[in-house]
């Protein structure tokens, strides 16, 4: 290429918006299911928690509220919330007493 046809600068595509949308998550059948996981974690154990039909917002609420009840750390990713460490019968009071439908599903 020469120098006169490299593009340095542009301003033809405006602003470009850097904030990526919710993904589209399934409904589910609505029940919430708890499972312990230790596959690709190093052997350290987690509990996950999947079929909350929340926005990313609320789950992240409620993954902060779950985590104050564990006295542990955890995060929201693709909306499934995981805490560290296995939480699952302390967990599943917290959602039943909530008003959730709660299955302990898998080991």
């Amino acid at each position: 290429m020469s120098k006169d046809t490299r593009l340095v600068y542009s301003t033809e595509t405006g602003r470009i918006n850097t904030t990526e949308p919710e993904p589209a998550r399934d409904k589910g059948d609505g029940i919430v299911r708890i499972r312990r996981e230790t596959s690709g974690r190093k052997g350290k154990g987690v509990t996950t928690i999947s079929g909350l039909d929340m926005n990313n917002d609320s789950l992240k609420q409620l993954a902060k509220q779950l985590k104050q009840l564990c006295g542990t750390g955890g995060s929201v990713k693709d909306g499934i919330i995981e805490i560290q460490g296995d939480h699952r019968e302390k967990i599943r009071e917290a959602l039943t007493q909530q008003g959730h439908t709660v299955k302990l599903a898998g080991g």
